[in-house]
C-alpha cells in the first residue's frame, strides 16, 4: 500500500519550475503576438501619417457624391487639382464650437489608424477654384463659371425628383487668393462652404478672408468611399474641369470679392 501511495504520489502535475520547455515556449509564443501587434500598429501610424486617413462624412453637405456615415480615404501624398473633394482642417472655424473629443483609448486607435477620424474638427467639401483662378455665379444659364468657363455640374450635384439644384441661390464673383482654396459642397442647399462667408469679419483679417481655405490645412483629396461596402467607389474629378483655363495671373495677396452689387476691396 505505501508502494502505490508513493507511485500515486509522483504522478502530481509538473510545476512551470519542472517543465521549463513548455513555459519558454508559452513565452516565446506571447512576444510574437505582441512584436506583431506593435509592428502592425507601427505600420498603421506610418500609413496614417505619410499616406491616408480615414474620415466620417458627419453632414449632408455632399449628398449625394458622399452620405453620411460614409468613410473616405484622404490620400495625404497626393497634390490635389481644381475638381477634386478635399478634407481640410477647420482653422476658419466655420463649425463654431470646438470639436467634440474621444476617450484617451479612441484617441490612440485613430491616433493609429485603427479608428477613422471624427472628422468633428474637419470639413469636406469639392475644390472649386486654386489660388488665381476667379470663380463666379451666375452665367445668363444659371451656371457656376471659373475663369470664364461655365461648369456642368449636373454629374455631382444633389438631385430632387430627378431635378438638379441650382448650382448657387446667391450672386458672388470672386479671385482667390495666393496659398488659398475656395470650396463647395454637392448639395449646395446644405452646405455652408466659401460663398457663406464672403462677408464674414474676423479680427486682424480683412472681411471675406474666412472664405478662402489655407491649402496648408487640406489633409488630402479624397479618393475612394471605403465604408460601407455597399456603397465603394473610387472618387474621381469630373470631366467639367478639364477644360477650364488658367488663371490669367498669379493669386492677389487678398481676395477680390463682389456678392451681388458689392464688392472689395
Amino acid at each position: 500500500m505505501a508502494h502505490q501511495r508513493r507511485q500515486s504520489g509522483s504522478s502530481a502535475p509538473e510545476t512551470q519550475q519542472d517543465n521549463p520547455a513548455g513555459w519558454q515556449k508559452f513565452r516565446s509564443g506571447l512576444t510574437e503576438i505582441v512584436l506583431i501587434v506593435v509592428g502592425a500598429l507601427i505600420i498603421s501610424s506610418v500609413i496614417r501619417a505619410f499616406v491616408g486617413q480615414l474620415f466620417v462624412i458627419p453632414s449632408g453637405s455632399m449628398e449625394q457624391t458622399l452620405e453620411i456615415g460614409d468613410r473616405v480615404v484622404a490620400m495625404k501624398a497626393i497634390h490635389f487639382k481644381r475638381g477634386d473633394i478635399v478634407v481640410f482642417k477647420d482653422s476658419q472655424h466655420w463649425l463654431g464650437a470646438g470639436p467634440a473629443e474621444r476617450s484617451a483609448g479612441g484617441k490612440f486607435f485613430e491616433f493609429v489608424g485603427l479608428l477613422p477620424n471624427t472628422s468633428s474638427n474637419y470639413l469636406i467639401k469639392r475644390v472649386i477654384g486654386m489660388p488665381g483662378d476667379t470663380v463666379a455665379c451666375c452665367d445668363p444659364k444659371g451656371r457656376v463659371t471659373v475663369n470664364g468657363k461655365a461648369l456642368d455640374e449636373s454629374s455631382y450635384l444633389y438631385q430632387v425628383d430627378g431635378q438638379t439644384v441650382a448650382p448657387s441661390t446667391m450672386s458672388f464673383k470672386v479671385v482667390v487668393p495666393a496659398g488659398r482654396i475656395f470650396v463647395m459642397g454637392d448639395h449646395r442647399n446644405e452646405s455652408g462652404d466659401s460663398r457663406y462667408h464672403l462677408e464674414d469679419i474676423s479680427t486682424g483679417q480683412y472681411q471675406g478672408s474666412t472664405a478662402f481655405i489655407p491649402q496648408d490645412d487640406v489633409v488630402g483629396p479624397a479618393r475612394a468611399i471605403f465604408v460601407p461596402l455597399s456603397r465603394f467607389k473610387v472618387l474621381h474629378i469630373p470631366a467639367t474641369f478639364e477644360s477650364v483655363p488658367a488663371p490669367s495671373a498669379a493669386g492677389p495677396k487678398k481676395a477680390q470679392i463682389c456678392v451681388g452689387t458689392s464688392c472689395s476691396p
